[in-house]
């Protein structure tokens, strides 16, 4: 049995490469058949809304909207509460599939047994 993967995005735009890894490695671990929870925080919670993703750009990288699609049709895609609140957005607002969550279900999530979690 593999371990759940637990990715917490915290860059966007403002830091492409470490955003790009971490979804790229997200969609691995999903297409490898690993459970993935990824957790969009910090300038990563616009890619919760419709057609941020496709804004983003980086050279010689998957491009973003295949990765989340991938992720979101195998594993968990969760919007920080927090993050959602300062930028105004609420559960209407995002992609079919991404909940929003706090702190307490994130370290719920990192404290059970068999769970890998990074932070890029």
């Amino acid at each position: 049995m593999s371990k759940k993967l637990v990715i917490k995005v915290t860059a966007g735009a403002d830091a492409p490469e470490r955003c790009s890894q971490a979804f790229t490695v997200a969609a691995v671990a999903v297409a490898s058949g690993v459970p993935v929870s990824l957790w969009l925080t910090g300038e990563s919670s616009w890619f919760a809304l419709p057609g941020r993703a496709a804004e983003f750009e980086l050279p010689h990288a998957a491009p973003l909207p295949d990765l989340l699609e991938s992720i979101l049709a195998a594993g968990t895609v969760t919007l920080c509460t927090q993050c959602a609140v300062r930028r105004g957005i609420e559960q209407a607002d995002t992609l079919a599939g991404v909940r929003i969550a706090g702190a307490q279900v994130f370290v719920s999530e990192i404290m059970a047994d068999g769970v890998q979690a990074l932070v890029y």
